[in-house]
């Protein structure tokens, strides 16, 4: 994708201008933290001939990349865009707003506020990799609840833009301060599934890796991805667009890594479970060439 671009017209993967197109809807929470757009209804007073009377939401398009199969919304939002978007991140005021338009939210709100349980069987898994007592950087951590080995590290550092407070042990580094760092694991999980430029944003994590330091990325593997394996079809599936904005497949996901100069170590799919709902992750290791 050309960097800048507000409509993506190549895949945000591998780069692919054969793009399947499906018109969907940006749900209202969203469409409101991003455009200022709230449904309307479209009535008879409304006086217009030619348009016929109903809700009115905004709309997008599914795009699906025929050469690597990523699926992803039509909308790129700038970073001005994404940063109203998740201004005060599950906090009060966030929470009380996406209640407004999204009362069932208020049901799962708790959920987000533990450490998950899958997170110890992903320790498990990077183990063999790594040192007894790992130097990690986790890129996107939020407070430091979800980190790996975040009782058993040698230091913990989280870049993050929420400004939340962190939990015990955690310190927050600056971009310009990590060049100066040395990491074991550097680890972004569950973020790439909501950035515009997935590419550029994995891009930047490359100047805290050395020779030796290990990436592990983890998405989820949405439903719709795992119900139809292999499908090129899936825009027309794809009716509406919430704060996942990507959804990865194993094929899209090498592709992008491999664009950035990244070979894979090991791949990752695990079940989970997340209090209100069951899902699966979909985790990737890699290292630079």
């Amino acid at each position: 994708m050309v960097n800048g671009e507000l409509i993506a017209r190549n895949c945000i993967c591998c780069g692919g201008t054969h793009l399947q197109r499906s018109p969907a809807v940006l749900m209202p929470f969203v469409a409101w933290r991003v455009f200022g757009h709230e449904p309307v209804e479209i009535t008879a007073d409304w006086g217009l001939r030619d348009l016929r009377q109903g809700m009115a939401y905004t709309l997008c398009n599914s795009l699906q990349c025929q050469d690597c199969g990523a699926l992803f919304l039509d909308y790129r939002f700038t970073d001005a865009q994404m940063a109203a978007l998740y201004h005060d991140y599950r906090g009060e005021a966030y929470n009380a707003e996406r209640i407004r338009f999204e009362p069932g939210y208020a049901s799962v709100v708790a959920h987000y506020e533990a450490r998950a349980s899958y997170v110890t069987e992903v320790e498990r898994w990077l183990a063999p990799h790594l040192p007894d007592k790992p130097a990690i950087l986790d890129w996107g951590g939020d407070s430091g609840i979800n980190s790996p080995f975040r009782d058993r590290n040698r230091l913990l550092h989280i870049h993050d833009i929420s400004g939340v407070e962190l939990v015990a042990g955690a310190q927050r580094v600056k971009l310009e301060d990590l060049e100066s760092q040395h990491y074991d694991l550097v680890v972004c999980s569950q973020v790439l599934e909501h950035v515009a430029r997935p590419g550029e944003f994995v891009g930047q994590m490359l100047a805290a890796m050395g020779p030796q330091t290990l990436l592990y990325l983890e998405v989820p593997h949405e439903a719709l991805v795992r119900e139809h394996p292999g499908s090129l079809e899936l825009a027309p599936l794809k009716r509406h667009w919430h704060e996942h904005v990507n959804f990865y497949n194993e094929t899209a996901l090498r592709c992008l890594l491999e664009r950035l100069g990244l070979s894979l170590v090991d791949t990752l799919h695990l079940p989970v479970e997340l209090g209100w709902t069951r899902g699966q992750i979909l985790g990737v290791l890699v290292r630079r060439r």
